[in-house]
């Protein structure tokens, strides 16, 4: 005999009784954030912005499960400030109850957004058929089915959020912009995380850079017994790659080109840039640039920046 699934009813949010009788709670969370809607209308674009703000963020998350992870969020232990989850359809017969936890979320007097996210129908079949999946409501008939039953199912939840964006012809960039603007903290906005990373080409390229500069036509402190043990950390080496000129020559076409790439990312709403440096060994030429570039935009204002060396400990045999 097989064993059936009882679903239990949902049981309310804990809250102790405020002086104006109100439900509230006491706890660090300033902010929780639902993202639900449409099937292909940007939610997982949506998590990523909320991410990379320094969000707690969960990805298909069933209803009953929220409330689990809101009472672990407002225990006097957490130190959960900021977090987004998303719900939708994937959650099956859960997704019904999602309005009543948005219900005790107002009850709690807990600080919380409902972000919604639409297209038009043919928007939606057009980006289901240029990724091959099948749409959750439809797994073995068409799209627009799909999107019909969807539809259906979400406009009541639709009317109960505070932010409800229509993604037909948006871009991803334009969408993460618009969500930033309308529901992150503005000390959140627009930050881009740029590592400055030396590397040594003879252990090979690294894996995770956007930008990639080759110093090798710089003096090479290798051939310097003196300089050999060294790494571009010290005075003497930065000395002795700038003698000819040729290092300040590169910083100020660095600098200009930095100066006007930095901010288009920004704009861009790119959240992390790698700019690696590469030397032959990864110790010397490409230490000392990746330094000085950290330190030069290290105090930017909408730049998080930090520098990596990858290979400076190895061993300076060869060149």
């Amino acid at each position: 005999m097989q064993a059936m699934a009882v679903i239990r009813p949902l049981r309310p949010l804990r809250a102790a009784s405020g002086k104006s009788g109100k439900p509230v709670i006491e706890s660090r969370l300033e902010d929780f954030v639902v993202i639900t809607g449409f099937s292909g209308a940007g939610k997982s674009t949506a998590m990523n912005v909320f991410e990379d703000a320094g969000y707690f963020c969960v990805d298909n998350l069933p209803p009953e499960m929220i409330r689990s992870l809101v009472e672990l969020f407002v225990h006097k232990g957490s130190k959960v400030e900021r977090a987004a989850v998303v719900s939708d359809v994937r959650g099956g017969v859960y997704f019904e109850a999602l309005r009543a936890v948005v219900d005790d979320l107002d009850a709690l007097g807990l600080s919380h957004h409902v972000l919604f996210l639409e297209a038009a129908e043919q928007a939606l079949v057009t980006r289901y058929k240029e990724t091959r999946r099948r749409h959750p409501l439809a797994p073995q008939g068409s799209v627009a089915a799909g999107v019909a039953a969807e539809r259906a199912l979400l406009e009541p939840l639709r009317g109960r959020a505070d932010l409800v964006i229509d993604t037909t012809g948006m871009s991803a960039a334009t969408l993460r912009e618009r969500i930033a603007d309308e529901l992150l903290p503005r000390s959140s906005v627009g930050r881009l995380s740029v590592t400055f990373m030396s590397f040594g080409f003879k252990h090979g390229p690294p894996r995770e850079e956007d930008v990639a500069l080759d110093v090798r036509f710089l003096a090479n402190p290798h051939y310097e017994p003196d300089l050999r043990e060294l790494t571009g950390l010290d005075p003497a080496v930065v000395e002795y790659i700038a003698r000819d000129g040729r290092l300040e020559e590169l910083y100020e076409r660095l600098h200009s080109l930095l100066d006007f790439l930095l901010p288009q990312y920004v704009s861009e709403g790119k959240a992390h840039l790698v700019i690696a440096v590469g030397c032959t060994g990864g110790r010397h030429r490409s230490v000392a640039i990746a330094e000085h570039l950290a330190e030069r935009y290290r105090d930017h204002d909408a730049l998080d920046v930090t520098v990596a060396h990858r290979d400076i400990d190895r061993w300076p045999g060869g060149v």
